[in-house]
């Protein structure tokens, strides 16, 4: 039974459980189908980038404070984050990798630095 490639729709050659003739079709039909997933992913990780630097901006040393206008006017998005952390008093950190902050009354925001 002959094969065809999946990428390129040449003669298959070895064995029978061969999908692709080389590396090249094997590479460019994974990426075409994985495309929109990995954009998907490039943005969100972009994003997060973003958001960690305007907070390491804010906060170079270890605890700060800072408005949600100023926040949101660097561009930080509140819907992307790591982790979140509770304290056992039930108080939410949200944290993108060692950067968190804290939702505090009044569109304030603690800022705070996590060891690494």
């Amino acid at each position: 039974m002959d094969k065809s490639c999946l990428e390129c729709g040449e003669k298959i050659i070895g064995r029978s459980d061969k999908k692709f003739c080389n590396d090249y079709c094997r590479n460019a039909y994974n990426n075409q189908i994985n495309k929109d997933s990995k954009n998907l992913i490039r943005n969100t990780n972009n994003k997060l980038r973003k958001n960690w630097r305007i907070l390491e901006t804010l906060n170079p040393e270890q605890k700060t404070k800072t408005t949600k206008l100023k926040l949101l006017n660097l561009g930080f998005d509140f819907n992307l984050f790591t982790s979140i952390y509770i304290t056992k008093a039930g108080t939410t950190y949200y944290f993108i990798y060692n950067q968190g902050y804290l939702p505090l009354e009044g569109d304030y925001y603690a800022l705070v630095k996590r060891d690494s």
